[in-house]
């Protein structure tokens, strides 16, 4: 298998953040080329809505609209969150015959959670993969998961929370209607923890399990602009 290349950018919005996922898999799925490790951390908070998600169902939109809070909907699968500073984002681009373990939904939730909570069990030895695709410490979710595929290619991405604390995801967010049976209707204080791990730290620790060793020197500039108008009219529908 080809080593991963590196990309650690944060753009200046969160939009163009969102953006640059999709433009990197549109990328690597018309084009094809080696897969993609990228961090990055927004300096603002922000909602960000699953694929099929219901605003009203998931998010305080009057403390968001208060606050300044954007509400953004990913072209990805999953639940809700509150992403921005303490919340490090991650993202994987593989191509789809990368390995054997990408066949399906489930089974690449299983391959890429259970190598990344082999990861954070350098720092917390209870780091478990519960439900789709979370994991948790002693049933206190740190880490959401989503994926997008296309006809070559995927995208993997989630969140590591570091510094984000649970009673401003609470502000945000409701508990959400759908969710996993482990979480067993705990509100947001009881259910969301932090690792105490520098994002540095975790992500120099990834960057080596993935062997994500060189840099990626070059990202797709003149598809931002097309994924962010995408994103936009995406975000616009309940």
């Amino acid at each position: 298998m080809p080593v991963l290349r590196l990309l650690d950018l944060t753009l200046p919005t969160p939009i163009e953040n969102l953006a640059l996922d999709e433009a990197l898999l549109e990328e690597l799925d018309e084009q094809g080329g080696e897969p993609i490790l990228r961090f990055w951390e927004s300096e603002r908070p922000f909602v960000v809505l699953g694929a099929s998600c219901r605003i009203h169902d998931d998010v305080h939109v009057k403390a968001c609209a208060d606050d300044g809070v954007p509400l953004l909907r990913r072209a990805s699968g999953g639940g809700t969150v509150l992403q921005g500073p303490g919340c490090l984002s991650y993202a994987l681009l593989l191509p789809l015959d990368w390995h054997p373990d990408l066949a399906d939904i489930r089974r690449t939730n299983a391959f890429i959670l259970e190598k990344m909570a082999e990861v954070l069990r350098r720092w917390e030895p209870g780091v478990t993969f519960q439900g789709i695709s979370d994991l948790a410490i002693g049933g206190r979710k740190i880490s959401g998961n989503a994926q997008h595929r296309k006809r070559r290619a995927m995208l993997f991405h989630g969140t590591i929370l570091h510094g984000m604390t649970a009673d401003l995801i609470a502000r945000y967010l409701k508990v959400p209607v759908r969710q996993p049976d482990y979480r067993a209707q705990r509100p947001h204080e009881g259910f969301v923890r932090m690792i105490a791990v520098s994002p540095k730290d975790i992500k120099d620790a990834m960057a080596k399990a993935w062997e994500a060793d060189r840099r990626l020197e070059h990202w797709p500039e003149s598809r931002l602009q097309d994924c962010m108008k995408a994103l936009r009219e995406r975000s616009s529908k309940d």
